[in-house]
């Protein structure tokens, strides 16, 4: 017998919004498929509405703090409820940007320079030469993000726009937006993103329809194409990653350069996402593709 899902959605950070949308997704996709199905909006209940319903297993469909940075799996293994995704401690290590960096570095994956500042150092003045990004540390969805140009003034930060006072500051690579699909440690497939009217890909780009054209697969030279499908691969390893992951990278085709910016322990699953849509490239429906997932669930921190 098929187990009994519970899809664990929404929770509180900035990527609620996203992460309902993956969850209905995912439900859906799963009931399709022929399993039982639960969907579990949460906020700080999550221990409570589990033990009410006692699933056989978690698909962990939350994004964002709390839902991907160790902090749920943590308490998944408390309850000895298998999930899916990766496990505490790479959750934890994907989700800090920096960390993750000097991991995927340390293992020959190319990454840009970068710093961490208080967000008030980085209001009051340049904290590294012009171009660069400034990123919250330890979030997603392009929440918080701003890119400070030549000739353009620091950004007034607010404080809230991150989830602590600490913001990585990391040099702007240009060229192409690229992101590599990975399932079970296998890189499965690149998807090129060129958001509308030549606008960055921000969070409307991501998630409005409409918001950014899709390549897939992503025309590229042979030779970037198998250095992104190697390091993608090389970058879930090395961060202990599990079930599937999706890798981030700008390619410069002006100067050759290729960068990692940073891994996705639990990519979004909605209409506009990008893992589902390499996944169908390759002959995998979203109904195949979220029971894999489901099938991938254990317990291992």
């Amino acid at each position: 017998m098929d187990p009994f899902v519970a899809v664990l959605m929404g929770g509180t950070s900035s990527e609620r919004s996203v992460s309902l949308s993956s969850g209905h997704a995912c439900a859906e996709g799963l009931a399709r498929a022929g399993y039982r199905v639960a969907r579990v909006e949460v906020r700080d209940d999550i221990a409570e509405k589990l033990l009410q319903i006692r699933p056989s297993v978690v698909f962990n469909a939350l994004h964002g703090t709390g839902g991907e940075d160790g902090a749920v799996q943590g308490l998944l293994e408390n309850l000895g409820i298998p999930y899916t995704h990766s496990g505490v401690m790479a959750s934890a290590l994907a989700m800090h940007k920096i960390n993750a960096k000097h991991v995927a570095a340390a293992h020959g994956v190319p990454v840009a320079e970068s710093i961490v500042v208080s967000a008030a150092d980085a209001s009051a003045s340049h904290v590294m030469q012009l171009p660069y990004v400034l990123k919250p540390v330890a979030d997603g969805s392009s929440c918080g993000v701003h890119i400070v140009r030549s000739g353009e003034a620091p950004p007034q930060l607010a404080t809230n726009e991150a989830e602590s006072a600490d913001v990585m500051a990391e040099r702007y690579v240009p060229g192409r937006e690229l992101t590599c699909a990975v399932l079970g440690g296998e890189a499965l497939g690149i998807i090129e993103i060129v958001p509308k009217d030549g606008a960055w890909y921000d969070f409307s780009a991501k998630y409005e329809i409409g918001g950014s054209r899709h390549i897939c697969p992503a025309v590229l030279p042979p030779d970037i194409e198998e250095k992104i499908l190697r390091y993608s691969e090389i970058a879930h390893r090395a961060i202990g990653c599990r079930g599937v992951t999706r890798s981030d990278f700008r390619h410069d085709p002006d100067t050759g350069e290729l960068i990692w910016l940073e891994i996705n322990t639990q990519p979004g699953m909605t209409p506009t996402s990008l893992l589902p849509e390499i996944a169908a490239h390759h002959g995998l429906t979203f109904e195949k593709l979220v029971s894999w997932i489901v099938e991938d669930a254990s317990l291992r921190r």
